[in-house]
């Protein structure tokens, strides 16, 4: 609906039209963020990365998960290819909960799940982004059929 000349959009219409676009860019500013330090080497999560992935050699498993991340978060930002992009986006969040199998004495306080370290914390918080990507890849699938 277009507003009428004259008339204003209503708060709740500009938080309508904002929010989902608000979404993509803010969860592609953290892609980029967290994929660029593990590029350069400053990711404060390299060694929960490499307990979780062990087969690989983590001075090349980090930064090419950062270059991954970075790509993501471009694409995000850029709103190429939404359900390409969103669906990699899931996988891959999806995946860092690999480490609670891998090496849950740096997520999990004595073995007990309800006892999160830091690094739990930081991993369980990837749920509400998978749910966030997940509502922008219905919504581009919504637009896609519409």
């Amino acid at each position: 609906m277009t507003a009428r000349l004259g008339e204003r959009t209503s708060p709740v219409r500009r938080i309508e039209r904002w929010s989902l676009p608000g979404l993509r860019i803010s969860i592609g500013v953290v892609f980029v963020w967290f994929g660029l330090l593990k590029v350069t080497g400053s990711s404060p999560v390299a060694e929960l990365v490499g307990a979780a992935v062990p087969w690989v050699d983590r001075g090349l498993l980090v930064p090419a998960l950062g270059w991954f991340e970075v790509v993501l978060g471009v694409a995000l930002l850029l709103g190429r290819l939404p359900r390409l992009t969103l669906g990699l986006v899931v996988a891959h969040l999806a995946g860092t909960f690999v480490v609670f199998v891998q090496a849950p004495a740096l997520v999990m306080t004595g073995g007990n799940p309800l006892l999160l370290t830091a690094n739990g914390e930081f991993v369980l918080k990837n749920v509400v982004l998978i749910c966030a990507a997940l509502v922008l890849l219905g919504q581009a699938r919504e637009r896609r059929a519409a």
